[in-house]
């Protein structure tokens, strides 16, 4: 039997590099610090990239500039770049399989996870390519008291900011890059420091497509290089997807600087489960709503509020789902728990569970670090938890559900919305009518009925401490076009 080889001897075109995408063309950092790029599954050093110095940030903030000042991109019809788009998705969909893999290798996120990426990156590029006629309509509107009227432009905001995190390095910086570049706008992409690599596939596309020099560059490098091109003074627009400290200094800076911002941060969602709940329906969606991404995602109910009737009957329905799941190499096309992303957040869930412990929660599965290499830990349930404990109220970013008790429906929704964050959510229940009612009374962004997705066409985005403004739909594009309002007599 011939052997097959890991994806990890894969050859990749990018590993150790030394480049920065700096108007239109590859060029070597003039910075001499390094970040490295670890595997979580190992703990294995394969890849570094510059930490891009001063210059480097100039020079890409003046290309991009540049590219809007003088360069065709934002004087074309939103039609004719959304032609751009589509070859753009074309290109991205042929990288598909060397994109998953570095995707893979630079934050442990299942390949089963990061096999989509490429496709749902170009579902994204040809959704906001069907919004082009938003752009391009004719808008006149009359003086109310007639003999006038305005001529209303939707132009773009000008050059951008985008910064993406380690959890979804590809979608959550494509969801960044389709409205801006429909609008016209031109942009500066800074990844993740743990996640520099994946995202080269997507500007090697945009290069394939043809879209002008200058419209995309990409710099890598630590929260400093970001904070640098926050506040750089050619800097129109930043949209941000991180943690939540991180996005009040990015909110800070703009604010101060009267820069619009977008900023998509944490959340504590809740699954209210009603009594009358499919428990297996709910277990087919749990892992997807509830610990999608080894419980790294943003969005994810991760508190499941059962009712007391039947809350030990729920908690075994959870625990039996998620002890099922397989944590392993996440390269295994039926691994669904990988590793943690880094070490430090590895160490961070750690001491979550540690509190939890003290704080009388129980694990009814899972609870530990996993010895050996690679930054895992085990997939865990949390029953007895009161809403007081840190692990309720506090996001945790890993692969943990607590379960918690409630007495009446009213008492579910208060719990539910007893939060600094207010991104996601889902409702559980056997009446469709029942669980709309629950969910309109949830304050947060989104609100799934026995499950939970992303829809393009929709707006997506937190309350509170879960952010500010929207991505998707036109929503989303709206965020990068300012508007001018010509007068004109009748």
């Amino acid at each position: 039997m011939t052997a097959v080889a890991s994806p990890r001897s894969t050859h990749l075109p990018w590993t150790h590099t030394d480049d920065l995408y700096l108007g239109g063309a590859w060029h070597r950092s003039t910075s001499t610090h390094r970040l490295d790029v670890t595997d979580p599954a190992t703990g294995e050093v394969w890849g570094s990239v510059p930490d891009a110095s001063a210059d480097d940030v100039e020079a890409a903030m003046n290309s991009a500039a540049t590219a809007f000042t003088e360069g065709p991109w934002p004087k074309l019809r939103a039609a004719e770049r959304a032609e751009y788009l589509v070859r753009m998705a074309d290109e991205i969909e042929r990288r598909a399989t060397p994109l998953a893999i570095t995707n893979t290798r630079e934050n442990g996120s299942p390949i089963s996870e990061t096999a989509g990426a490429a496709a749902n990156a170009a579902g994204i590029l040809r959704h906001f390519a069907g919004l082009a006629d938003w752009l391009d309509a004719d808008d006149r509107r009359e003086f109310p008291a007639g003999g006038a009227y305005t001529v209303v432009r939707r132009e773009p905001v000008g050059p951008c900011v985008l910064i993406a995190p380690w959890n979804f390095p590809i979608n959550l910086m494509v969801i960044k890059m389709a409205p801006a570049l429909l609008a016209g706008c031109t942009m500066v992409l800074k990844p993740a420091e743990s996640t520099p690599l994946s995202i080269r596939f997507i500007v090697d596309a945009a290069e394939a497509a043809g879209i002008p020099p200058g419209v995309v560059n990409l710099v890598t490098g630590s929260g400093a290089v970001g904070n640098a091109l926050v506040r750089h003074p050619k800097t129109a627009k930043v949209a941000f997807t991180g943690s939540t400290p991180v996005g009040r200094k990015i909110g800070a800076a703009c604010g101060e600087l009267l820069k619009p911002v977008t900023l998509e941060l944490g959340g504590k969602s809740s699954a209210i489960v009603l009594a009358d709940a499919d428990l297996d329906a709910m277990s087919n969606v749990l892992i997807r709503s509830c610990m999608r991404n080894t419980g790294q995602t943003c969005y994810i109910s991760t508190r499941i509020l059962a009712p007391a009737e039947r809350y030990d009957e729920i908690v075994d329905a959870v625990t039996a789902t998620i002890r099922a799941a397989k944590q392993g190499d996440p390269f295994d096309d039926d691994t669904v728990f990988g590793p943690l992303a880094t070490s430090a957040q590895r160490d961070i869930v750690v001491d979550y569970l540690d509190s939890a412990r003290v704080e009388g929660a129980r694990a009814t599965t899972g609870g530990r670090p996993v010895d050996g290499p690679g930054f895992f830990v085990e997939p865990t349930v949390l029953a007895d938890v009161t809403p007081d404990m840190r692990v309720a109220r506090e996001e945790i970013f890993g692969p943990v559900i607590t379960v918690l008790r409630y007495d009446s429906v009213d008492e579910a929704v208060t719990m539910a919305n007893d939060t600094d964050f207010g991104l996601g959510g889902i409702v559980f229940s056997a009446d469709p009518a029942a669980a709309q009612s629950v969910a309109e009374r949830l304050d947060t962004g989104s609100v799934g009925v026995n499950f939970f997705a992303s829809n393009h066409a929709a707006p997506f985005g937190g309350r509170h401490d879960s952010g500010l403004g929207v991505e998707y739909g036109i929503e989303g594009l709206s965020a990068y076009v300012t508007y001018k309002s010509i007068h004109r007599r009748s």
